[in-house]
């Protein structure tokens, strides 16, 4: 998503610098300051809104709703309305170096692993492997068959795939990278991933509360299945503390793997999608399984993250064995604040980020490819979700 965003911001970026005079590195930073001026003004309102709307409406028609209303819903409305006017006055892709959504979100994960005991983090552990490796295999499989079926190029059906069964725009760029897709092709799969995944972050919670699932399948069911991280936090944090950490260990059980489909791929299109002289020759530009570069490429590929939430995990548990409960609550307090801080942040950019131009670019094959695939997730992860995690205990 923020790689996308990015990576259009720098081409307009440049685009302008060539044709225009003036300090432009001087007026980006300019640009970046502001943008991160807005994002952290807007949550700062989400913080205002989410105390003050229940509030303001208590007794009301209306309270229940929202008092039910968590910070999420807040952020990313407000961000998609600072989009819409920003996009207005022509400055939001400007300042889109400022919407950090990936960045953002990671660190939030790393401070929610501090709130997160490891005994549940192990307890979890083989359900969110096994769900992963199953999730992955089946949701890759069909969409990589379904997209080759309606003739899409092998390269966009890597994108479409490793989006769809692992972790969204993340995947797509390391699949990007692995098979040398276009950057259009890229563009397309991360609009369809935000497109597809930003409603699921209300719709899978209320279908959960609405089919009475406990909070371990919820969680499951979250985060085995909407693609983006972000999203998969925003889903959980709606759907309750207890849905919202499993769901991360699910999710970040899956980034883990994403180094290893990243190998696979560029393995598969060494020896089956190139050209047949240039395999002919004995090491050229083959990778072997176990090789240097094979083993680099997945040490990049390895989202660095998801160490840092199992080290903040470990040391929130042993510091819990050895702190009195009144030195250490205060310090879990602050951060889960600052959690709370930097997942706002990440929601606010999430509809800041939100460009929805490629798909007007695009057939409709892709989206159906997408739609199928998302239904195939849905079903194949509740499923895993009620097998793996029903008698799942906090």
């Amino acid at each position: 998503m923020s790689a996308t965003e990015r990576t259009a911001a720098d081409g307009a970026a440049a685009e302008a610098s060539a044709t225009s005079p003036g300090p432009a590195p001087r007026a980006a930073l300019g640009w970046t300051v502001a943008g991160l001026v807005i994002v952290v003004a807007l949550a700062w309102l989400v913080s205002v809104l989410t105390e003050a709307v229940p509030e303001l409406t208590e007794g009301t028609a209306v309270g229940k709703v929202a008092k039910s209303i968590e910070y999420p819903v807040y952020a990313i409305a407000l961000g998609f309305l600072g989009n819409a006017v920003l996009s207005l006055t022509g400055v939001r892709r400007r300042m889109a170096a400022a919407f950090r959504t990936e960045l953002f979100i990671k660190v939030g994960l790393v401070l929610l692993g501090a709130t997160v005991n490891f005994a549940i983090v192990v307890r979890a552990a083989g359900p969110a492997v096994l769900q992963a490796i199953l999730l992955i295999t089946v949701v890759f499989a069909f969409t990589w068959w379904f997209a080759g079926l309606l003739g899409l190029d092998d390269r966009l059906r890597a994108l479409l795939a490793s989006a769809l069964s692992i972790c969204g725009v993340s995947a797509a760029v390391a699949a990007a990278g692995a098979v040398e897709a276009k950057k259009e092709q890229l563009a397309y799969t991360a609009t369809l991933v935000i497109v597809f995944a930003v409603p699921s972050i209300f719709l899978l919670p209320w279908l959960a509360d609405l089919m009475g699932l406990s909070p371990a399948v919820t969680g499951a069911w979250i985060g085995g299945n909407i693609d983006t991280t972000a999203a998969v936090t925003a889903a959980g944090a709606v759907a309750g503390e207890q849905p919202l950490q499993i769901a991360s260990i699910v999710k970040v059980t899956q980034n883990a793997l994403l180094g290893v489909v990243a190998v696979l791929l560029t393995l598969y299109f060494s020896f089956k999608v190139a050209p047949a002289a240039g395999r002919a020759v004995a090491g050229s530009g083959t990778r072997r399984v176990g090789d240097r570069r094979s083993l680099a490429m997945l040490w990049e590929r390895f989202p660095k993250f998801v160490l840092g939430f199992l080290l903040a995990s470990v040391v929130a548990t042993v510091l819990a064995e050895s702190l009195p409960e009144a030195v250490l609550e205060p310090r879990l307090d602050a951060a889960k604040e600052l959690q709370t801080w930097a997942l706002t942040l990440a929601f606010v950019s999430i509809g800041l980020e939100f460009n929805a131009s490629s798909i007007r670019e695009s057939g409709w094959k892709p989206i159906v490819v997408f739609a199928a695939a998302t239904v195939v997730n849905l079903v194949v992860g509740l499923g895993l979700a009620l097998l793996l995690f029903r008698g799942f205990a906090f």
